[in-house]
């Protein structure tokens, strides 16, 4: 582990024309701020209020640019991250203090970016630098908005929304956040896209001191593998930088919220109040325990306060007179931050497969080694690969012969011998207890005692034969020894004439065994991924649950024919629903009204084989109610006669004992066939589902052609065909939206002007432009509905990174 640090704590000021000289003065070494207050003389004569303050950190920056705030603030702790050590930089202030600004900077001029730009272009200058480590960078982007967790990067094409909700995991190597998406980046202007992608989803809102606050904590992670390209080592080290951006605390009386607003300050204060516990509890060394737990910030930023990285806290404040109470209240959060201690240390980790191969390249040159010390020592005939077929079998042969007495020794040459040898003693071993039980099986009647339904009955009764043995008699075995009756033939089981209803069963059951679809061949390309394929064998439930992930993924049937290209002139007047209908399933959603029917028909032919193994349940069960009938009849009947003993034990007759096996035989089919109906239920759920999707695509499609075909104009449609693959009939007429304008001339004529000026900004405009330029197409379907349902919002983004 490395040795202890405490956490840095630098201090920002943010510029004011209303700077309140009388009451805040720097350290001459700028790592110092004093605070003083005038007494308020309304307190009275005896007045012991407190008006002077006085607080070290590690820097304070007044009037500093975004420059001199990163090399002071960030640069160490992101050159070490590559050397494999954690790194998380936080912001912390109050509400307009400037936190956003300094995390994140102004989009629109690239010398006014933030931190988190500049340390994702020093991370990837510094990976430009070390050509001998092969190095991968990844993102994520985490939002804390009212206690829930929320992925800024999930509006991403190939990511997609998440069905369950995020959650923290903790595990040996820290916390993680499950659901959380994470992109692998390989150049710099892919991070940036992805950073300026998710500033565009953070919820922001507008109160009497910002007109933009922030209204969540945001965290932004990198994290870095570096393997090396030169040195065979299995051992590479990993790392990440967490870049926090916390929302800013707000006094209530000074911000005027209300609504909304106002639950995310609530929430917002309580996450900063739970906050602040945590690092009150980490900076006390007599505490044991710190409340993490109590809300999702300090839980997700469990190992970076006070675990294994480098900490950095960068405090914002006002310089202004009016918001001196706040101004102490971060100050203090900074000085309590000073006294919690990390213990930064590399993250070294091994590669398994690269470990493997130096293990297989090591064992070969023992097995060289060991060669040569068996040549000096004249054991030439030593092999240390493993045993084929022959020397097992070899192996066996001098086992056996040392058992029965014809070989006194057997040779042993090296530990692999060792080994086959007492293998082989437990085989052989194996084959004689086998042999032993094959002859007491042709001998005797056996009965296996971990049958339970079989032998419960004769254990009561204490079944013994005539001369006083008793049948079942247990030999410390598994299986139960002693003289059958001399009714019963030995090694056969006693034939029972089959009822009417027993031929019934098996007919039905060899019945319901058969596919019910044979002989029939579908063209792959044509058969839609929700259609159900039949079969009768018992993968038939795995083969439904893998057309269900399919189905989760499904596409509308789009027919591109150039048939389509020359269907008929709309007519004047659409015709009725129900006549289009017929006519919708007869050409265009011929092959999904295809699939709807073969589904239902397996559905009915699922249906048949359940109610098929109820009606033999039912008789299986009649039967086991009339054999119990039997069975206690014949006890019964021995009571009355007089039971027969020997020994003290219970002596019963072979008709009983017949009645016995009959009824566990019986229980042994109604568990089979029962548990035949159960799969079949779970087959009519599931096919029933497939039918229902089927159905409202059949009725969706449907909706979708009535509207393209006979409703829009037919000028809109080739307005929205060209360049566009949106379907005409999947947008409502009353929401076709016009997409308008975009920024592409404004940023070309910044790129023409800004460039020239800074090379190293190519990558940052060129992320932005692709950024400002994105129209982001949501298309939420509700469940159940058809083509009004669908809601198309185009989401144009501004410049709404702060």
């Amino acid at each position: 582990m490395g040795t202890r640090k405490k956490v840095q704590a630098f201090v920002r000021v943010r510029p004011t024309d209303d700077f309140a000289h009388e009451m805040i003065k720097y350290g001459e070494d700028n790592k110092s701020i004093d605070i003083h207050l005038k007494k308020d003389t309304r307190r009275g004569v005896v007045n012991n209020q407190q008006t002077d303050w006085s607080f070290k950190l590690d820097g304070v920056l007044h009037n500093a640019s975004q420059d001199l705030v990163y090399e002071t603030v960030a640069k160490d702790a992101v050159s070490q991250a590559l050397d494999g050590y954690n790194g998380t930089i936080m912001c912390y202030g109050q509400t307009g203090a400037g936190k956003t600004y300094t995390m994140t900077g102004a989009t629109e001029n690239y010398k006014h970016r933030g931190i988190l730009p500049r340390a994702l272009q020093q991370v990837f200058r510094m990976i430009e630098e070390r050509p001998t480590h092969a190095i991968t960078v990844r993102v994520s982007y985490l939002e804390i908005y009212n206690e829930n967790l929320f992925d800024l990067l999930s509006t991403l094409p190939y990511v997609g929304p998440s069905v369950t909700p995020m959650t923290i995991v903790e595990n040996p190597q820290g916390i993680f956040i499950k659901g959380l998406s994470v992109h692998l980046t390989s150049q710099e202007e892919d991070a940036f896209s992805l950073l300026f992608e998710g500033e565009t989803n953070r919820i922001i809102a507008s109160h009497t001191m910002n007109k933009n606050s922030s209204r969540s904590h945001c965290i932004f992670t990198i994290y870095m593998e570096a393997h090396s390209r030169t040195l065979s080592d299995e051992k590479y080290i990993t790392s990440k930088i967490n870049l926090v951006d916390l929302a800013g605390s707000e006094r209530l009386s000074k911000t005027g919220s209300e609504g909304r607003v106002l639950k995310e300050a609530t929430y917002i204060n309580k996450s900063l109040s739970f906050l602040e516990q945590a690092i009150i509890a980490l900076g006390d060394q007599n505490r044991d325990h710190v409340p993490f737990r109590q809300s999702k910030l300090t839980h997700a930023l469990k190992d970076s306060l006070g675990g294994n990285c480098n900490m950095v806290l960068l405090t914002n404040i006002y310089g202004e007179a009016a918001q001196l109470d706040e101004t102490l209240s971060s100050l203090r959060f900074a000085s309590r931050m000073k006294l919690v201690t990390t213990e930064p240390a590399i993250n070294e980790k091994y590669d398994a497969e690269r470990m493997v191969k130096n293990l297989e390249k090591e064992l070969a040159l023992l097995k060289q080694e060991l060669a040569i010390h068996d040549s000096l020592s004249n054991r030439t005939l030593v092999n240390y690969d493993p045993m084929d077929e022959i020397q097992i079998a070899e192996i066996n042969s001098q086992v056996r012969r040392y058992l029965e007495g014809t070989l006194d020794e057997i040779d042993i040459i090296n530990l692999r011998q060792i080994q086959e040898v007492f293998n082989q003693f437990r085989v052989v071993l194996s084959q004689q207890e086998q042999e032993v039980e094959s002859a007491l099986r042709r001998k005797y009647t056996l009965i296996d005692k971990n049958d339970f339904a079989a032998i419960s009955a004769v254990q009561k009764v204490e079944l013994m034969d005539i001369e006083g043995n008793l049948v079942g008699e247990p030999d410390g075995q598994s299986f139960g020894l002693g003289v059958a009756p001399f009714s019963v033939k030995p090694g056969k089981k006693p034939k029972t004439k089959k009822t009417p209803k027993d031929q019934v069963s098996s007919s039905a059951r060899k019945e319901g065994a058969s596919s019910p679809v044979s002989g029939k061949d579908f063209d792959v390309a044509s058969i839609s991924k929700t259609q159900l394929i039949p079969s009768s064998k018992d993968g038939d439930l795995k083969d439904m649950l893998a057309r269900e992930r399919e189905t989760s993924s499904i596409e509308p049937l789009i027919s591109d024919s150039p048939k389509e290209e020359l269907r008929a002139p709309r007519p004047s007047t659409p015709p009725s629903r129900t006549v289009a209908f017929e006519e919708f399933k007869n050409e265009r959603g011929s092959e999904i009204n295809r699939i709807f029917k073969e589904n239902k028909s397996i559905l009915n032919e699922r249906k048949k084989r359940a109610s098929e193994t109820t009606q033999r349940i039912n008789a299986i069960k009649q039967e086991i109610d009339e054999t119990k009938d039997a069975l206690n009849f014949q006890k019964s009947l021995r009571e009355k006669q007089g039971e027969y003993e020997n020994k003290g034990l219970m002596i019963i007759d072979e008709e009983e004992f017949l009645l016995i096996l009959k009824l566990k035989d019986l229980k042994k089919q109604y568990r089979n066939e029962y548990q035949e109906l159960r799969d079949l239920r779970a087959e009519i759920q599931y096919c029933q589902r497939l039918v229902d999707q089927c159905r409202h695509r059949l009725l969706m499609e449907f909706d979708i052609w009535y509207n393209e075909s006979f409703m829009i104009p037919e000028d809109i449609q080739v307005a929205l065909k060209l360049g566009s693959s949106i379907r005409p009939g999947m947008v409502p007429i009353s929401r076709i939206v016009c997409l308008g304008e975009d920024d592409q001339d404004r940023f070309s004529h910044l790129q023409q002007t800004v460039l020239p000026e800074g090379p190293d900004s190519i990558t940052f405009y060129n992320a932005k432009v692709k950024t400002d330029q994105k129209v982001t197409l949501d298309i939420h379907v509700c469940e159940g509905g058809g083509p009004e349902d669908f809601v198309i919002r185009i989401l144009r983004t501004t410049n709404s990174i702060r």
